[in-house]
């Protein structure tokens, strides 16, 4: 890290800029999310204030989750709120800085939201590495691989010729997950929205086999990819795909329940699947939510192993990027859509902004 004094500004960056453009949240959706629930803006920005960083937005990434902080039902993220900055996290190069342990020109990642520049509490802020690309640094090594390493091996808890069965396969979690139940020696099953999804899940990414939710045989599709039932399931989507695992559980099997996209683009949310609890006791099957922010105290270790993982080329992380803050909105939707492959996304900063 550069030694410089407090508010001083990058090299290069005398003129620091004065406003921004942002993507506010025009319109909590009721229904499923259109692009025109956001708007653009242009913002004055604030002064730093001691701690304070200002922060150039290289790229932000855009998770399934966000959709239910928008429905209301993420009780960490707080009420949905309309006239806001859309939150996300980014990566950033800092342009200035009133925080003794953050330089200009150092790369950073944190809450940046959708927004070109942001003053933002350099406390909040993660020093990262600026030669590893930004979109390595939200997808893999970011919250979406780290919620695949710990709900995986610390929830799911994998052994060695066990049957793991991962829903939203091809998303910014589960083919991660897919990948590193591999690792462990597991039968690995994807259950994706596209018989594309499904062949690259197999051909490209290990996976042992693969169904796609939305064939009309489904059922009998998944029972076939799973003939000696399911020891762990790993929850993405809630709804019909978690009642299907269900009825499929071995005896003292484990379900992750990561997220619920099924229900996250609603205002009528369905109803929990039935045989709970009786399927759970009968087989005694455990059934558990979890937050990756409470794995804080491991993200490095965490991050060591999956950027082993990553240069050894025992993983792969795929993502799917849109260029410039005014795509965020159709990304959204479009991830929602299940147009995505891996994490998304957004490069933010110009083409002509130097990068990293």
């Amino acid at each position: 890290m550069n030694e410089q004094s407090p508010g001083q500004p990058a090299a290069g960056h005398t003129d620091l800029p004065t406003t921004t453009n942002q993507v506010l949240i025009r319109e909590v959706p009721k229904g499923p999310l259109e692009a025109d629930h956001f708007a653009l803006q242009v913002a004055q920005l604030p002064a730093l204030g001691q701690g304070d960083v200002l922060v150039e937005t290289l790229a932000i990434t855009i998770g399934a989750g966000q959709r239910a902080g928008l429905q209301g039902s993420a009780g960490y993220a707080g009420p949905a709120e309309s006239d806001v900055v859309m939150t996300g996290t980014g990566v950033g190069r800092v342009l200035a800085s009133n925080h003794d342990a953050i330089a200009p020109d150092d790369i950073v990642m944190g809450l940046t939201g959708w927004s070109e520049h942001a003053v933002l509490t350099g406390d909040r802020l993660s020093i990262v590495d600026s030669t590893v690309a930004p979109s390595t640094l939200l997808g893999a090594l970011g919250t979406n691989g780290l919620t695949a390493y710990f709900g995986l091996l610390d929830v799911g808890d994998p052994q060695p010729g066990e049957t793991v069965v991962v829903s939203a396969a091809g998303g910014s979690v589960g083919h991660l997950v897919g990948q590193i139940a591999k690792r462990r020696g597991c039968t690995v099953v994807g259950v994706a929205g596209s018989d594309e999804k499904c062949a690259s899940l197999i051909d490209d990414l290990g996976f042992d086999r693969a169904v796609n939710y939305k064939s009309t045989d489904f059922r009998a599709e998944f029972k076939a990819a799973t003939p000696d039932r399911i020891d762990i399931y790993f929850d993405n989507t809630g709804g019909d795909i978690l009642g299907s695992a269900l009825f499929r559980m071995n005896t003292h099997g484990r379900i992750v329940c990561c997220g619920v996209v099924s229900q996250y683009d609603t205002a009528s949310p369905d109803p929990g699947p039935r045989g709970v609890p009786g399927l759970l006791v009968n087989n005694r099957v455990r059934m558990q939510g979890f937050l990756v922010f409470d794995y804080a105290d491991r993200f490095a270790e965490a991050r060591a192993e999956i950027s082993s993982w990553l240069a050894s080329g025992d993983i792969t992380a795929r993502t799917t990027e849109f260029n410039g803050l005014s795509a965020a909105p159709r990304a959204f939707v479009d991830l929602l859509a299940g147009r995505t492959v891996g994490t998304t996304v957004i490069n933010v900063a110009s083409p002509t902004t130097p990068q990293p």
